[in-house]
């Protein structure tokens, strides 16, 4: 099983940050507009430096108080402009320390609406195509949801010239459809290590299990654990043991 291990990160907690870098592969850095600041951001570049960790944009909608989890309606050119925007923030921040970023990664609710809205998922697209298009390599790649209609996705991609990673959560639960179990659900979040582990070994076997047993066959290039989760640290320890 060759998937890599991402985290959010750059999300206000300094001292996880600090030791979660020691065990992942990719680190989602919040860009400010649903937690962290420009300190923290670059705290968190200086330490994927130290760790050899890819960095992605954590990009999301302008709502602090709801740490981006509150779905928002903007107009076409109001998204546009807000992900330009951390995009464009995050590019000088990388630019300042002499290093690159290789993905975006949507936060919250607006990770939900682009796999739910096709209007939203190519908005992303066209900001990401925008700042790719004068690479010729390293060009940016967006992270979604695996599902089963990665096809569907793939081909809408293929458009704007963006490579899809595909991923899956290990500290979330999953309805019979395939989408995350909404937060505001007791049995959004797996909280436990048993149920941990659980999720590995169906991953291995290439399936996750949903909460009413279904068994869904995706995917997965990346596996993806919440930083504000409270076991997140034990999390990862056991994720980065296993894969």
């Amino acid at each position: 099983m060759d998937i890599k291990l991402n985290c959010d990160i750059g999300e206000g907690y300094d001292e996880f940050d600090k030791e979660a870098f020691k065990y992942i592969d990719m680190a989602n850095v919040s860009c400010g507009y649903h937690a962290g600041n420009i300190i923290t951001t670059h705290y968190c570049i200086l330490l994927s430096k130290k760790y050899k960790v890819k960095l992605g944009a954590h990009i999301s909608y302008k709502d602090r108080i709801n740490f981006g989890r509150k779905s928002i309606v903007y107009t076409q050119t109001e998204l546009e402009a807000i992900c330009h925007e951390q995009i464009s923030k995050f590019t000088k921040s990388c630019n300042i320390f002499k290093t690159d970023f290789s993905y975006v990664k949507p936060h919250g609710a607006m990770y939900n609406d682009m796999m739910k809205d096709e209007q939203i998922f190519r908005i992303i697209l066209k900001v990401i195509s925008s700042n790719n298009a004068n690479k010729i390599e390293n060009k940016l790649k967006l992270v979604i949801l695996s599902t089963a209609n990665n096809y569907k996705y793939q081909q809408i991609a293929s458009e704007y010239d963006i490579e899809l990673i595909y991923e899956v959560f290990a500290d979330r639960n999953y309805t019979k459809d395939g989408f995350l179990v909404p937060r505001d659900d007791e049995n959004a979040v797996i909280k436990d290590k048993e149920a941990l582990i659980k999720r590995i070994k169906t991953l291995k076997e290439g399936y996750i299990q949903t909460i009413d047993k279904t068994k869904l066959y995706i995917p997965a290039d990346t596996i993806c654990v919440h930083g504000d989760n409270l076991k997140a640290l034990e999390f990862i320890k056991i994720l980065r043991e296993n894969l």
